[in-house]
């Protein structure tokens, strides 16, 4: 009895380990019907696990990335505005500048003495875009994914960063990398 016990309740350990649903194990009856050392052990299956995606926004809906600065999709780019330009500003993905069929990604930075504001289009990967990381002045950032409904095959990512002091180097932003919910690269861009 002891060894069977001794069994059940390591396979439901191992099952744990590997797992598996729900599982309950209890040691055999005596003759009396009773279970004097019974054993029921249950492990709960680990949750799943969904990779991110885009947020899909509606053409015109405006995305507060940091006060003062928000962004908006329409079917032609990316518009954007920043505290110094409340009037806005324009990215296209229609005049011929982004190639949306081979895999890109690119940059704006824009900022005030207590944030970097920092947004680019996302285009022309395989799979679904999943998660943006940045390496900047600051260290290694993590942005949001915005999308137009119905796969346009381009979308737009932001970030926000505390600035840093002036170190000399010509861009704030050494890198930016777009995975698709696989965790492959779905594009990137690197500045240095």
């Amino acid at each position: 009895m002891k060894r069977t016990l001794k069994h059940l309740a390591g396979a439901a350990v191992t099952a744990a380990v590997a797992g598996m649903a729900t599982m309950a194990y209890a040691a055999p009856h005596d003759t009396s019907g009773r279970a004097p050392h019974s054993a029921t052990v249950t492990a709960a299956a680990p949750a799943a696990k969904h990779a991110p995606t885009p947020r899909i926004v509606q053409p015109g809906e405006r995305v507060t990335g940091a006060p003062g600065f928000e962004l908006w999709l329409t079917p032609e780019g990316k518009h954007w505005t920043t505290p110094d330009m409340p009037e806005g500003q324009f990215r296209s993905v229609v005049d011929g500048n982004v190639d949306l069929s081979r895999p890109g990604v690119s940059v704006q930075s824009e900022g005030t003495p207590e944030r970097v504001h920092l947004s680019g289009l996302y285009y022309g990967g395989k799979g679904t875009a999943s998660t943006v990381e940045l390496r900047t002045a600051a260290g290694t950032l993590r942005g949001e994914l915005i999308e137009l409904p119905g796969r346009p095959g381009w979308g737009v990512w932001y970030a926000v960063a505390d600035p840093v002091p002036n170190d000399g180097s010509w861009s704030f932003v050494s890198e930016v990398t777009v995975r698709n919910t696989k965790g492959k690269v779905y594009a990137s861009l690197s500045l240095r």
